[in-house]
């Protein structure tokens, strides 16, 4: 009877564990499998250092950013659990090791539920500014 419950109760040990490593693989995987082109991981940040004094990172962050990814950039917005996708969380190491140009790559493309933004964010300097303020985010 020992035996049985030792290999229960260590199979459920195994069991979280395995279920624990395959969560965290999946929510880190949607940020890592995200193929950005090197030229823009390597691109510099024009705005980088620079003053925001009109806060123009911080209103396209509220107006096209806040609702998915929370007003902090937990990924906690208010439509984060209506969608499929996991929100990255801005503040976690494994989006802030990225590049500035990565940032601003995928904030601007976008790619499945996170919209592609080249329509609405028409100015080089404003996107620049906003991975800025998302950069704020994460301090």
């Amino acid at each position: 009877m020992k035996s049985i419950l030792r290999f229960r109760t260590t199979f459920a040990l195994l069991a979280l564990l395995f279920g624990s490593f395959a969560f965290v693989s999946m929510t880190s995987l949607h940020i890592n499998d995200w193929v950005v082109p090197a030229a823009y991981k390597t691109k510099a940040n024009p705005q980088a250092g620079k003053a925001d004094p009109d806060n123009v990172g911080k209103g396209l962050y509220k107006l096209h950013c806040k609702s998915c990814h929370g007003a902090e950039g937990f990924g906690d917005g208010d439509k984060a659990s209506t969608l499929k996708t996991k929100m990255n969380d801005f503040t976690a190491a494994v989006f802030t090791k990225q590049t500035d140009g990565e940032i601003y790559y995928k904030s601007y493309i976008g790619r499945e539920e996170m919209p592609n933004f080249e329509k609405k964010i028409k100015s080089e300097t404003d996107r620049w500014l906003l991975v800025n303020y998302i950069r704020k985010l994460a301090k």
